[in-house]
């Protein structure tokens, strides 16, 4: 249903109020203002799926825009380009810290708010629903004296909160902290926090710089981004410092291979990578109103497939009043690779993917896939939703090679089949058509050597090759007579050409005696009467 606001006696300040306090209240993440031609339509994400929350009229779209925007500390006369703003302050008694996003679009401005929720990060490592085995070996990765631990998974996956999680399980007296984040979601006591500013120049690389002269003991950075980021925390945590990141990658297999992608070299990353924690976050069963089924035949396969186990009982969702569609809340499934020194030889020496795949996967590593169905079997989520978010191709090994060998079989099959169709069906057709293509050849050929054949015809044609050449012979001295009579008509008609020229010569020379002698021949006169009387 619709909350319906009366729009003619509420002002806009109390409506964005409440829609804030009401979305905060039920758990969402996230409120989406999304602007239509003849309304605004509100939704709410919860439990990672959006649901339709409210419709706001034309006439007041503008105005709930603009208080967004006021809270946000947005400038409310810009419509035209992007903007981002917070909003941290105590409405209705309930304590809100917010990130706003606003995009302009064909039909208006639409709004995105995230709502920030620090209650799973502030209760610890132990709450994130992480098992035994997992949880042992994240606490080896932290007792370590340097290396680097990421934490990977898609955008909204908790990458933030786990990362909390584990700065607060290490912020101790002795301990020196100091993160770089953009922007920064969560104040810590006793962590030292820095805000980059890309504006001003505070890059995470620019600052990571600054940082390894504060003597710090662990570093975080919000997220590596860049090629530059990735060597710098690469190198800082060779030097003695535990590195803590985030990178947006699948599983531990694409993570190594990101960080190589980004110029990262290989000795480097196989001595500095300690740990890698992936992880996707499922719709978590609500425990009032889930039930038990049998499993059908599809399931039980891949339970045995995957765990080696026979079930025969899973979870499933029903819904109640509290909850609605059968869930409430999320949790998270997790992937967690210690890295060993088999592992980092494999890394430095350029080991092929495939094998590197095995290595990874058959060492102590339970996969998301792996860790979803123990939680399906725990009542904790359902088996649909481990399908959802998890692609059996990629994260069980098992399922990779029985699916390799069923498609070498079938490959094998069809190459079979594609060359038995030529051998028994075209092949003969064309042979045919060459035979007989070759025939008329072969009758053409005898032909010719009939007209070689006769011996008669080739001595008498020797007896007159005398004539013959008698005849060239005169030919060749009637063409070497006229190329001989040619010669001197040439030689003729070139002499005239040479006599011509030298008259032309002789022209021209009195021509430059007699302007010689008007102009220069003043020492050849002697007379005083004779300059008198010389015209110039």
């Amino acid at each position: 249903m619709l909350k319906k606001y009366d729009f003619d006696k509420m002002p806009v300040v109390e409506i964005v109020n409440d829609i804030l306090v009401d979305a905060s209240k039920k758990g969402a993440s996230d409120i989406h203002f999304d602007p239509h031609e003849e309304f605004m339509k509100i939704r709410i994400r919860i439990d990672g799926a959006l649901q339709d929350y409210a419709e706001i009229p034309n006439a007041v779209k503008k105005n709930l825009v603009t208080r967004v925007k006021i809270l946000a500390g947005m400038n409310i006369t810009e419509s035209r380009l992007p903007q981002d703003g917070a909003i941290k302050q105590n409405i209705q008694d309930v304590s809100l810290d917010l990130r706003v996003s606003c995009l302009p679009t064909i039909n208006g401005e639409k709004i995105v708010i995230r709502i920030l929720d620090y209650s799973m990060s502030s209760s610890g490592l132990e709450a994130l629903g992480f098992s035994d085995k997992n949880y042992e070996k994240i606490m080896k990765m932290i007792n370590m004296p340097n290396g680097i631990i990421l934490v990977t998974g898609a955008t909204g996956s908790g990458k933030s909160t786990t990362v909390y999680s584990i700065l607060q399980k290490m912020n101790k007296e002795d301990i020196n902290i100091i993160t770089v984040e953009d922007p920064i979601e969560m104040n810590i006591e006793g962590v030292n926090q820095v805000q980059t500013n890309s504006e001003i120049g505070l890059t995470f690389a620019s600052a990571l710089r600054s940082i390894l002269r504060q003597d710090p003991n662990v570093i975080m950075v919000g997220e590596i981004r860049d090629t530059e980021t990735a060597k710098i925390a690469v190198r800082a945590s060779i030097t003695g410092h535990i590195v803590l990141s985030t990178i947006h990658t699948n599983n531990s297999l694409n993570t190594i291979e990101r960080l190589l992608d980004m110029e990262v070299e290989r000795y480097l990353l196989s001595s500095a990578l300690t740990g890698i924690i992936s992880q996707k976050l499922a719709r978590r069963l609500c425990p009032k109103c889930k039930k038990k089924k049998a499993t059908n035949d599809y399931e039980k396969e891949l339970f045995k497939k995957v765990l080696h186990q026979d079930v025969n009982e899973i979870w499933t969702a029903e819904g109640c009043e509290e909850c609605g569609n059968g869930y409430s809340g999320r949790i998270a499934l997790q992937e967690v690779l210690l890295v060993n020194q088999e592992i980092k030889d494999a890394i430095s020496s350029n080991m092929r993917k495939e094998e590197l795949r095995h290595l990874v996967y058959r060492s102590d590593v339970t996969t998301l896939l792996q860790d979803g169905l123990e939680k399906v079997m725990n009542g904790e989520t359902t088996f649909e939703e481990v399908l959802k978010l998890i692609e059996l191709d990629n994260d069980d090994p098992k399922e990779n090679d029985d699916n390799l060998q069923s498609a070498l079989k079938f490959t094998k099959i069809a190459q079979e089949s594609v060359s038995d169709e030529p051998t028994f069906t075209e092949m003969p057709k064309y042979e045919e058509k060459i035979e007989v293509k070759e025939e008329p050849v072969v009758a053409k050929e005898p032909e010719l050597e009939i007209k070689e054949e006769p011996k008669k015809t080739a001595e008498e044609e020797i007896h007159e090759e005398p004539a013959k050449e008698e005849k060239i012979e005169e030919e060749i001295k009637t063409t070497q007579v006229e190329d001989d009579w040619s010669m001197p008509e040439v030689e003729i008609k070139e002499e005239p050409v040479i006599t011509k020229e030298p008259e032309l010569e002789i022209k021209e020379e009195p021509v430059e005696e007699k302007n010689d002698s008007k102009k220069y021949s003043y020492a050849d006169i002697d007379d005083d009467e004779d300059l008198m009387n010389m015209e110039f």
